[in-house]
């Protein structure tokens, strides 16, 4: 079956981004899609994401404005596709529904999986999912540690203003992570940010009101289903395109992938750099942060990349 380009417009204004909906004869017809379409032989995705935007919404997309989301190769079955997604904050003009389509601007967080075509998932997670993921280092016990996790997300939350706070604690107990958790989740939830636990399955049935999991690979490659809920999130810490392709079959939302710079924290592991990484980005399902070395003075390096953003710990937590 041959496989058909499509190039994806994830056009930001506002905060909101452009959706329109599917004629109802259309394949996947009723649905709502990000506007685009088949990119022509001889033809650059950039150039095809331009016309196709100008021909259906009369927007005008400067080709320099255009950076990569996400690639999303998808088999439906009837049709197999390669969704090439790209996005602009700078498209000009006032959109219209050019070839009859109803068109809104609409907040990223209303976004829901099942009102478009199911390759879409992966684009709604990169919309919605910050660009910054902040994880914690070294809690101290009692009293300091919780002292600690606040005072860290209160300056986190007066840079970034909102996002989401990994729980990395591996020398905790079960018992004593849950008691952790739940103190770092109420100082999260004051400060706007949800926090995700990290571990085993079992430590999210242990803190159920999380905003979601965050797998090792150790435990990720024992499963073979989503473990978590959906409406939660799942990430998962990958290394190699074998590990980011079982992250992506069962259900994560996200991957960490990593070390991209030398790291003091795992000083025997070989660095990606940013040309292995943007590789394995090119064929990853689902949005990826950079690990390893980074701060966020390599959010651009990252996007450029065709990844999400850059997680990290020594950009905000006290003493890394």
């Amino acid at each position: 079956m041959r496989e058909i380009h499509v190039a994806v417009g994830v056009i930001i204004r506002d905060g909101r981004v452009l959706i329109a909906r599917r004629p109802e004869h259309a394949h996947q017809g009723g649905l709502l899609e990000f506007p685009g379409g088949k990119v022509e032989p001889e033809e650059t995705v950039q150039a095809a994401l331009a016309r196709e935007i100008a021909e259906e919404t009369g927007l005008e997309i400067p080709l320099g404005s255009l950076r990569p989301v996400i690639g999303i190769r998808h088999d439906y079955g009837d049709k197999r596709v390669f969704l090439d997604v790209w996005k602009t904050d700078q498209a000009q003009g006032e959109a219209l529904g050019r070839e009859g389509q109803p068109v809104h601007w609409v907040s990223p967080d209303s976004l829901r999986d099942e009102d478009f075509p199911a390759a879409n998932r992966p684009i709604i997670r990169a919309l919605q999912l910050p660009s910054l993921l902040a994880i914690t280092g070294h809690v101290g016990s009692g009293a300091r540690g919780l002292q600690q996790m606040q005072g860290a997300i209160a300056g986190l939350s007066k840079t970034r203003g909102s996002g989401l706070v990994v729980l990395r604690a591996p020398d905790r107990s079960a018992g004593d992570y849950a008691t952790l958790a739940e103190s770092a989740l109420d100082a999260c939830e004051s400060a706007g940010f949800g926090l995700v636990v990290h571990g085993s399955p079992t430590t999210f049935d242990d803190s159920p009101d999380a905003a979601g999991l965050h797998l090792p690979w150790r435990e990720a490659r024992r499963l073979e289903a989503r473990p978590v809920p959906d409406g939660v999130w799942l990430g998962v810490s990958c290394h190699d395109a074998g590990e980011i392709e079982h992250a992506a079959c069962i259900g994560a939302d996200y991957v960490t992938l990593g070390p991209v710079k030398p790291t003091a924290t795992h000083p025997g592991r070989a660095a990606l750099g940013w040309a292995e990484f943007r590789e394995l980005v090119s064929g990853a399902r689902v949005p990826v942060f950079g690990l390893g070395g980074l701060a966020p003075a390599d959010l651009a390096e990252a996007q450029e990349a065709g990844g999400q953003g850059v997680a990290g710990i020594r950009y905000w937590w006290p003493g890394g």
